[in-house]
């Protein structure tokens, strides 16, 4: 169970510490497994597993996953648009070009996948764990993420433009040119990400947490976003 950092005793007392992320607590029930037809948009998937599935190019705009796996399954351009994933896990799947646009993801994991140019923009995440693998041209553009931990993943290029992130956390992530554009953080701990390259959006940093090393490393984005010019003496 994730603690609240202790405030001060009186007014104006300042918070030290990060409030930590909840995690999803999963117990699948016993599955049955998936019959093997394509999904349908509107769908209702309920205590299924799909099994080394090909899902590419299928069409399940709407539909509604509950205590469902997903295990070894392709999905490139499998389009997702405003679907709900709920109480379910999607493990070692992989894909290009997946349309989550808009999505619901609450109490999901998704573990040891290997996905690029996938899009989560618009969509919300809460009690969401990204655990190993790899995840190229992440979009989360205008996204709204609560409770969310990436933890020994490696993130290409992330999008958070203009998203609200809360409580989330990277533990041993690699976050490579990340964007934080019009983000806006509130107890994000950054201090696991190494490394922890910033393409855009340094200046949104307030609200998360960073380590004394990464400052070091971000001595020089800080420099140039306060139009600073440092020269050697002499």
């Amino acid at each position: 169970m994730a603690r609240r950092a202790a405030g001060g005793g009186g007014t104006g007392a300042t918070r030290t510490a990060v409030r930590a992320a909840k995690r999803p607590e999963l117990r699948l029930p016993p599955l049955e497994p998936h019959g093997g037809g394509e999904l349908e948009p509107d769908g209702d998937y309920d205590g299924l597993e799909f099994r080394d599935a090909d899902l590419a190019g299928q069409d399940g705009a709407g539909a509604r996953f509950m205590d469902c796996a997903l295990t070894g399954c392709a999905l490139d351009e499998v389009s997702l648009p405003r679907a709900r994933l709920l109480d379910s896990v999607l493990s070692g799947v992989r894909g290009v070009g997946v349309n989550l646009a808009e999505a619901a993801l609450r109490d999901v994991e998704l573990l040891d996948a290997r996905l690029g140019g996938i899009q989560l923009h618009g969509a919300v995440l809460e009690r969401v764990l990204i655990r190993g693998g790899k995840i190229d041209y992440l979009n989360l553009r205008r996204s709204r993420l609560k409770d969310v931990v990436f933890e020994g993943c490696v993130l290409v290029e992330p999008d958070f433009g203009g998203a609200r992130l809360e409580r989330v956390a990277f533990v041993d992530c690699a976050l490579k040119e990340a964007d934080f554009s019009a983000a806006t953080l509130t107890d994000v701990d950054l201090r696991g990400a190494a490394p922890l390259e910033l393409a855009r959006g340094v200046d949104r940093l307030s609200g998360a947490v960073i380590s004394p090393a990464q400052l070091l490393d971000l001595a020089p984005v800080l420099a140039a976003e306060l139009g600073l010019r440092v020269l050697a003496e002499g």
